[in-house]
C-alpha cells in the first residue's frame, strides 16, 4: 500500500505547484499587460497630454519600457534571496508588490487633475512593477521545474510560461468588456480604464492564498540542508557564468520583442489609430488580441511538451523559424483593415511566439548550476526583456512615424529574431541533467559550444570538482 502512496503524494504536490505557478504568473502578467494596453489606448491623453498626440504616445510607450530597466534590480534582489532563503518566499513577496502597485495605478489622478505629479507617480509605480516582474519569473519556473520529473521538465516549465498569454488574455478581455459594454466611448477614458487596475486587488488575494500552500523546491531544501548557499550568488554567477547569462538573455530577446510589442502594446494602438492605415474600433481589436493570446497559450503548452520529446533547442529553432516567416505577413494582413485579417495575423504570429517561449523555463534551469540558479534564470530573463521588449513599442512607433510604413517594424522584428537564433545555436541542449546540488560539478560543464569539454564525462567532472 505504501508503494502507491508516495507516487500519488508526489503527483498531487506537482499539481499544486503547477496550479500555484500558473495562477501567480497569470496575475503578475495580467497586471503588466493591463498597463501596456492602457498605455496604447488612453495614457497618452490622460498623463502626457501637453506633449501632443505623437510625442505623448511615444512617452506612453516609453513608460511601458521604463519598468524593464528595473527588472534586473528585481532579478538581482530576488535571485540573491531566492538562492539564500528559498524560492517560495520570493514568489509571495513579488506577487504582493505587483498587485499593490497595479491597484494604486487605478487610483492615480490624471494630468488634468494633478499636473506633472500625475505622470511622476505613474512612472514610480511602473518602476515597482518592473522590480516585481524581475523577481517573479525566476522563482515561478524553478518551483515548477525543480519539482518535476526529469522527463517532464519541459511540460512542467511551460505552466508558469502559460501565465503570460493567460495574463494577456485576461487583460485584453477585461479591457474589451470595459470599452465595449460597461464603459464604452468617453466613459472608458473618464473612469472605465481604472477598473481593470483595481481588479488586481482581488486577484492578488487569490494568488497569495494559493502560493502559500506550495512546498519549497526540493533542490533548495537540499541546498539549505547541506548549507551550500552562496554568500553573494550574483557575484559568483557573473564571475563563472557571464557568457551563459548573455546567451540566455539573447535567446529571450527575440521572443520578448515580438510578443510584448506585437500583442501587448503596439498593435492595439496601431490598429485603432483613426489617422492610421487600419482604423478599427477598440473593442474588436481587443477581442482579436484576446484570440491571439489564446493561440499563444495553446502553442506555449505544446512547445513545453514537444521539448521533452525532441529537445529544447530544436523546439526553439522551429519556433523562431515560424516567427521569422510571419513578421511580414503580420502587418500585411493587419494593414488590410479587415477584422478577419487581424485575427488571422495574430493567430499565425502566435504559433512562433508559443513555440519560442514554452521551452524557456526548462532550458534556463538546465544550463545554470543549482547554487546560483535563481540568480541565473532571473537575471538572464530580465536582461533579455530589456534587450527585447522594453522599448519595442516605442521603437515600432518611432519607425512608423519616421517611415510612414510598418515594413520597418517587420525588419526590426526579423533582425532580433535572427539574433536569438544565433544564441540558440551556441547553447547546448541538456535535457534530463540532474538539477540537484550534489550534481553541481556536472552542471558547471559543457553549457555552450565554446566549452572544450563536450558534455560531462567523468574526467570533466573530476576536473571541475578539483577547482570548485
Amino acid at each position: 500500500m505504501s508503494t502507491h502512496t508516495q507516487p500519488r503524494s508526489e503527483a498531487s504536490n506537482q499539481r499544486r505547484v503547477a496550479f500555484a505557478t500558473i495562477i501567480g504568473t497569470t496575475i503578475e502578467w495580467y497586471d503588466f499587460f493591463i498597463y501596456a494596453t492602457a498605455a496604447g489606448l488612453v495614457f497618452a491623453d490622460l498623463f502626457f497630454k501637453p506633449a501632443g498626440d505623437s510625442i505623448g504616445l511615444l512617452l506612453a510607450f516609453a513608460s511601458v519600457g521604463i519598468s524593464f530597466l528595473f527588472r534586473p534590480l528585481g532579478a538581482f534582489l530576488a535571485g540573491h534571496y531566492g538562492d539564500k532563503i528559498g524560492r517560495r518566499a520570493m514568489l509571495v513577496l513579488t506577487l504582493i508588490l505587483m498587485g499593490a502597485s497595479t491597484t494604486l495605478i487605478g487610483f492615480l489622478p490624471t494630468y488634468a487633475t494633478a499636473g506633472v505629479l500625475a505622470p511622476i507617480l505613474l512612472l514610480l509605480l511602473r518602476i515597482v512593477q518592473g522590480i516585481s516582474a524581475g523577481g517573479e519569473w525566476g522563482g515561478a519556473v524553478l518551483m515548477a521545474v525543480e519539482h518535476a520529473p526529469r522527463d517532464r521538465r519541459g511540460r512542467a516549465g511551460s505552466f508558469p510560461q502559460l501565465g503570460v498569454p493567460l495574463g494577456m488574455l485576461l487583460a485584453s478581455g477585461v479591457t474589451a468588456l470595459m470599452t465595449g459594454v460597461i464603459s464604452p466611448g468617453a466613459a472608458f477614458v473618464e473612469w472605465g480604464w481604472r477598473v481593470p487596475f483595481l481588479l488586481s486587488f482581488v486577484l492578488i488575494v487569490v494568488g497569495y492564498i494559493v502560493r502559500r500552500t506550495v512546498e519549497e523546491s526540493p533542490v533548495f531544501q537540499e541546498i539549505a540542508e547541506k548549507k551550500e548557499q552562496r554568500s553573494v550568488p550574483a557575484v559568483e554567477l557573473f564571475k563563472k557564468h557571464w557568457l551563459l547569462v548573455i546567451l540566455a538573455a539573447l535567446v529571450f530577446a527575440g521572443n520578448n520583442a515580438a510578443g510584448y510589442m506585437a500583442t501587448g502594446g503596439f498593435i492595439p494602438s496601431y490598429a485603432t489609430d483613426p489617422n492610421g492605415p487600419v482604423g478599427l474600433d477598440r473593442t474588436p481589436v481587443l477581442l482579436a488580441i484576446t484570440f491571439g493570446a489564446a493561440m499563444w497559450f495553446v502553442f506555449t503548452l505544446l512547445a513545453g511538451i514537444l521539448s521533452d520529446k525532441i529537445g529544447r533547442k530544436k523546439t526553439y529553432l522551429i519556433g523562431f523559424t515560424a516567427q521569422a516567416i510571419t513578421v511580414f505577413p503580420l502587418f500585411w494582413l493587419i494593414n488590410t483593415g479587415e477584422l478577419w485579417a487581424l485575427y488571422l495575423a495574430l493567430g499565425l504570429f502566435s504559433v512562433g511566439l508559443g513555440l519560442g517561449y514554452g521551452p524557456q523555463a526548462a532550458w534556463y534551469s538546465e544550463i545554470f548550476p543549482a547554487s546560483v540558479r535563481f540568480s541565473g534564470v532571473s537575471i538572464s530573463y530580465a536582461l533579455g526583456a530589456i534587450l527585447g521588449g522594453a522599448f519595442a513599442p516605442t521603437i515600432a512607433q518611432a519607425l512608423v512615424q519616421a517611415t510612414g510604413s510598418s515594413t520597418a517594424v517587420s525588419v526590426y522584428l526579423l533582425l532580433v529574431t535572427f539574433v536569438s537564433i544565433g544564441a540558440v545555436l551556441v547553447l547546448r541542449d541538456r535535457p534530463g541533467i540532474d538539477l540537484s546540488i550534489k550534481n553541481q560539478a556536472e552542471q558547471e560543464v559543457g553549457a555552450t559550444i565554446f566549452d572544450k569539454r563536450r558534455g560531462a564525462s567523468t574526467d570533466d567532472v573530476d576536473t571541475v570538482k578539483a577547482t570548485v
